[in-house]
């Protein structure tokens, strides 16, 4: 009989329309602006006793708390009304606590809890809906490259005296080479072979220059794309640590390209201190004060950084470096100065026994190393043209005599502030960056304009699906009436699967949303159409309904495809709003397939099926 579905096509449909309405239901339920309180590393958990002291502060400050509650691990969860609240009750948490918890804003669920032990869950929100800043950061490939070849020169000089091959300098050119000069030909001839013998990612040229004998160095291809590749993994580890000791909920941090870096934190509102910790290229080095006999070329002076005219003469060699640094907490000496308590690992406790069983009485300087950069702007042919040119500062912040035997704990001191050693230890919690990073761009989105996004979003798509709904009940009668059933249960199909992929809403994804109810609807306009057609050539009532569906299907399969494959490379070759866009238009391109073609025509198989009529309202 035409125009009836077998009863499991019906059960089938009648399941996933279920299904979806079921994991579509949390998105009625709005999350709660909360704060999020955890303990750090060497902290206790939150107890009962800590919710019931902050909650205290938060009334004593006129903050409303709507709920408190513990959650696993020892985390404290403290729900409040507004995103004014939040960001009120975040300072007044963090200065009643102090630096031993983490303290971050976050957005709580208020899914029942049914639903939650169905897996089903809201969509989470991008950072236009919710709020916060964004950062692209770019990696200076040129300084990955240059520290590695640094590292190269230190153990060129130890290899070249443990082979007792005499030179005269080992030097890292501006071009990217290494240059070794030899006492003479037979000796450079000599290192050359030790050199390849040593290190497969050498290329080796041997020249003579006026007289000298030169031992150029330089990386393979290869060589340089993996260093170049390891500082954007490194620099992504350690953005994602110090995103994490921060405090951030659910923070983005991805690469883009071949050098760059995006940093998305929602809830943040204070920009500044954000890229202050983000940015911050900063690192220590550990060395020996040179003593009397140390010749110049081995030593390096450095002033100290709190007073530079206060000078002091170090050795070339580095003991350790902040990437040797384990653990790293704030503290207060006995005097009520502030320090770093630092925890070295097992590599770095043993150089720094080695070193200093042998320099007791010496002293010792902990360099703060900073990689920073300044804007240079010229004007070229009428154009004003930005050139950014990177530098090092060095400074000494502790140069304390060594008493005794250093191992895997000790303090550094001589900081200005309570901000600067919570600062250094968290970079040094983090990890060292591989290689510099510079901000190239910086948005920052307020809550209350995230709130506006949301609200002429939703009123876009209101607008876009009532006018589309008088559309087809007006052109098309009833079966515009059952067309617009399917829309609707359309968009809560689609609401259903971005929450079960745990897709992120943005403001373009919102607009892929009003796309694909345009879409859905032109399936259903093909149909029609073609149905109209059919009745006009004379065909009888059903077997025009069927035709309809049969011979617009073609049609349909092929506009959808190509659209799909069109969103299929925005995901792919774009980057931000473009991905949320091409998501939710993804995602809605296969809804509406399902609803139209599937839906509206078991729709009208329920109204129309199996009766004997001679016209029809279209």
């Amino acid at each position: 009989m035409l125009n009836r579905y077998p009863l499991w096509k019906n059960l089938m449909i009648l399941l996933v329309l279920a299904i979806a309405g079921l994991y579509a239901a949390p998105n009625l339920y709005p999350d709660d602006f909360a704060v999020q309180v955890s303990g750090s590393r060497n902290t206790a958990a939150v107890d009962p006793a800590t919710l019931t002291r902050i909650e205290t502060a938060l009334k004593a400050s006129g903050i409303e708390v709507k709920a408190t509650e513990m959650q696993q691990d020892g985390v404290g969860l403290i729900r409040l009304i507004g995103s004014d609240a939040q960001l009120k009750a975040k300072e007044v948490i963090a200065d009643q606590l102090g630096s031993g918890y983490v303290v971050a804003l976050n957005l709580a669920p208020t899914t029942p809890d049914w639903l939650s032990s169905l897996g089903a869950g809201p969509m989470k929100l991008g950072l236009d809906l919710r709020g916060g800043v964004h950062f692209l950061l770019e990696v200076d490939m040129a300084q990955a490259v240059g520290q590695r070849l640094d590292v190269y020169v230190s153990e060129i000089k130890s290899k070249l005296r443990d082979e007792k091959l005499r030179y005269r300098v080992v030097e890292h050119l501006d071009d990217g080479r290494l240059a070794i000069r030899f006492v003479d030909a037979d000796t450079r001839d000599a290192a050359s072979s030790l050199l390849l013998r040593s290190y497969q990612e050498f290329l080796v040229d041997s020249q003579d220059v006026d007289g000298d004998a030169w031992l150029y160095v330089n990386l393979t291809e290869q060589t340089i794309r993996e260093i170049e590749d390891y500082a954007i993994k490194q620099n992504l580890t350690t953005l994602r640590n110090r995103v994490n000791e921060l405090g951030v909920a659910e923070p983005l941090v991805q690469r883009q390209g071949r050098n760059r870096i995006v940093v998305q934190l929602p809830g943040v509102q204070d920009a500044a201190a954000a890229k202050r910790i983000i940015g911050k290229t900063a690192n220590l080095e550990f060395r020996l004060e040179a003593g009397p006999d140390a010749g110049r070329a081995d030593t390096e002076v450095y002033p100290f950084r709190n007073t530079p005219e206060r000078k002091a003469t170090l050795e070339r060699d580095v003991i350790i470096t902040g990437s040797s640094v384990a653990n790293a907490q704030a503290a207060f000496d006995e005097n009520g100065m502030p320090q770093v308590s630092i925890t070295l690992d097992a590599k770095g406790g043993q150089l720094m026994s080695r070193v200093t069983r042998n320099a007791i009485q010496r002293r010792m300087a902990v360099l703060f190393v900073e990689h920073k950069q300044r804007t240079l702007v010229q004007t070229i042919d009428g154009e004003r043209v930005e050139k950014r040119i990177p530098f090092t500062e060095k400074g000494i912040i502790s140069l304390a005599t060594i008493q005794s035997t250093l191992g895997n704990q000790f303090r550094i001191t001589g900081l200005d502030s309570a901000q600067e050693s919570s600062e250094l230890a968290l970079l040094l919690r983090a990890g060292a960056l591989a290689a510099p990073i510079y901000f190239v761009e910086e948005r920052t989105v307020g809550p209350s304009l995230g709130a506006e996004n949301i609200e002429l979003g939703t009123l876009s798509v209101q607008i876009g699906f009532a006018l589309v709904l008088v559309f087809m009940l007006v052109y098309y009668k009833v079966f515009g009436l059952l067309a617009n059933v399917a829309l609707t249960l359309n968009l809560v199909l689609l609401v259903a699967v971005m929450s079960l992929l745990s897709a992120t809403l943005t403001l373009p994804g919102i607009a892929g949303i009003v796309l694909t109810v345009g879409m859905a609807v032109d399936a259903n306009v093909l149909i029609f159409e073609r149905i109209k057609e059919e009745l006009r050539n004379g065909l009888p009532v059903q077997s025009a309904i069927h035709s309809g569906f049969a011979r617009a299907f073609t049609t349909i399969l092929d506009a959808n495809i190509t659209t799909l494959i069109a969103a299929v490379i925005l995901f792919a070759m774009g980057t931000g709003p473009v991905k949320g866009f091409a998501v939710t238009l993804s995602v809605g391109i296969l809804t509406s397939m399902f609803t139209a073609l599937l839906v509206t025509r078991a729709l009208v198989n329920l109204v129309y099926g199996g009766r004997t009529l001679k016209k029809v309202m279209i």
